[in-house]
């Protein structure tokens, strides 16, 4: 087993992965750490576990919508202060969320 260093929002993380896939694990990584990146710049730095949360319920809205064959939706995230904008996001993520359940 392998161990590969990724950098996420500016920080350093080691992760395990099988031999030989290291390169996509760093792939990966930085399609995350984009999606963070993303995410902070509209809510501001609310803890990185709010960021991985709300970026990983991004990524997981683009692969559902993938796996239907649907163009991805534009974020429909707003940018507000750091206090207000978390709950404004997450709901704005939700809202996304349910209406994609509701046309399945």
């Amino acid at each position: 087993m392998a161990t590969v260093s990724v950098e996420v929002n500016g920080r350093p993380y080691a992760v395990g992965c099988a031999d030989g896939q290291e390169d996509r694990v760093r792939q990966l990584a930085q399609t995350l750490d984009t999606h963070v990146r993303q995410v902070a710049s509209e809510v501001g730095h609310v803890g990185d576990l709010r960021l991985f949360l709300m970026a990983g319920l991004l990524l997981a809205d683009e692969l559902h919508e993938a796996r239907l064959g649907v163009a991805p939706a534009a974020p429909e995230v707003p940018p507000a202060p750091a206090q207000d904008g978390v709950a404004e996001a997450l709901n704005a993520v939700a809202a996304r969320l349910e209406k994609l359940a509701q046309s399945l």
